[in-house]
């Protein structure tokens, strides 16, 4: 679903700093190699979501959901020197290809990936973060951001993709539609929360940003 007209979502692109060589590439072949590469960033977001990184200079993020890794990298272009990204993922297939475009960048040092549920994993991670980025099972969300919330920096930034979820957010929901559901509960469960600020913004497929206070 196309939540502004194609002509304006040109017009922004065009208008946006372009990704680098290594972002065009796994952009590229995410497109030509994996399935459902609708899951990507891609620029635009990738653009917002590197700006809001250099914008906190983190010491430490939390990725969620790493699928082949272009958010990750952008995320990563506002680390300080010595900080370092975290990103979690369930798919051993794409961890291979994944850690070839992390030993391509040139923050090859500063990234980690970890395999294996990330609700078992998270538990583990040492924080505090400054930014954690929730992009992976929708039915999920509510209990990543519970896990985190108290392993955040204040000012810390929690935003989490896809929470407009094509837009069926505000249609009829099917009963057996748990992901909508859960992007739902979700929404309404960081609206309500008076641990933090938030705005819901209608880039892409949605992304939800709260911020600790």
């Amino acid at each position: 679903m196309e939540f502004i007209e194609k002509k304006l979502s040109n017009y922004c692109a065009t208008h946006t700093k372009k990704e680098d060589q290594l972002l065009q590439k796994i952009n590229r072949e995410t497109h030509l190699e994996v399935l459902h590469p609708r899951m990507l960033s891609g620029h635009l977001q990738g653009r917002f979501l590197s700006m809001l990184s250099k914008l906190k200079q983190p010491r430490r993020v939390l990725e969620i959901g790493t699928y082949t890794g272009y958010a990750a990298l952008c995320l990563a272009e506002g680390l300080t020197s010595e900080g370092k990204l975290i990103t979690l993922d369930i798919n051993e297939e794409l961890a291979i290809k994944v850690r070839a475009y992390f030993e391509e960048s040139r923050y090859a040092g500063q990234l980690e990936m970890q395999i294996g549920d990330a609700a078992k994993l998270i538990p583990d991670l040492e924080g505090p973060f400054d930014i954690v980025f929730i992009d992976a099972d929708k039915e999920n969300y509510s209990l990543y951001f519970d896990l985190v919330i108290n392993k955040m920096t204040k000012g810390g930034l929690i935003i989490a993709d896809n929470v407009l979820w094509s837009g069926k957010v505000i249609e009829s929901v099917k009963e057996n539609d748990v992901s909508t559901k859960a992007m739902l509960k979700y929404n309404d469960k960081i609206h309500n929360d008076s641990r933090v600020d938030n705005v819901l913004l209608p880039i892409r497929d949605g992304l939800m940003m709260a911020v600790v206070i």
